[in-house]
């Protein structure tokens, strides 16, 4: 049980984690993009239409299409993966399918919040198609790959002392076996002497 605890908090640090990890990402994307745009050297007043509204982004589905939007929709659909339950992984699964990098980077994000199963196979889809993604996008699926592999080694740490602990019981209950057949001896022995 104790273990199970641990797993949980290392989940609830791994999602503040992702969250800090997430803004900061999106800030230093952010300030590259600023040093990027070029200075305004007129007096003009800056066109309304032309500003990047933030609050249209969060695409159901992100995708690879380069937009002021790319990396908050991906973020966005991380905390989804992250939050959604299994009936919300089994219906985005299939929304998921088909060969681009895009769409199986998509389904690694969501697997690796589904069974250990699927944490096995968003594994090999991150290291087999991160050098796909767009630079912009590179830090934040290798963060998630990072992330998902720490709750791997941890999972595998916790079936490892769950082995050794079955392994203790049943040696405990094969000496306890033996020492009730040796009393059992011993008090035949006393009995025998007794009776002599």
């Amino acid at each position: 049980m104790k273990q199970g605890v641990r797993v949980m908090q290392f989940s609830k640090r791994a999602s503040a984690r992702l969250l800090q990890s997430a803004l900061l990402v999106t800030f230093m994307g952010g300030l590259a993009g600023c040093e990027m745009l070029p200075m305004e050297t007129s007096s003009r007043p800056v066109d309304v239409d032309k500003q990047v509204d933030l609050t249209s982004c969060n695409a159901d589905v992100p995708n690879f299409a380069e937009s002021p939007c790319m990396l908050t929709d991906w973020v966005a659909f991380g905390l989804a993966a992250q939050r959604g339950d299994r009936e919300w992984r089994d219906n985005m699964l299939p929304r998921l399918a088909g060969h681009a990098p895009e769409q199986r980077l998509s389904r690694a994000v969501v697997m690796s919040w589904g069974s250990e199963s699927q944490w096995d196979q968003a594994s090999e889809i991150y290291k087999a198609d991160l050098g796909a993604a767009p630079g912009a996008l590179q830090p934040l699926f290798r963060y998630w790959l990072n992330e998902l592999e720490g709750r791997r080694k941890l999972s595998s740490r916790v079936d490892q002392q769950q082995g050794e602990v079955a392994r203790l019981e049943e040696e405990n209950e094969a000496l306890a076996d033996k020492l009730e057949a040796m009393t059992a001896i011993e008090q035949s022995i006393n009995l025998r002497q007794q009776v002599e």
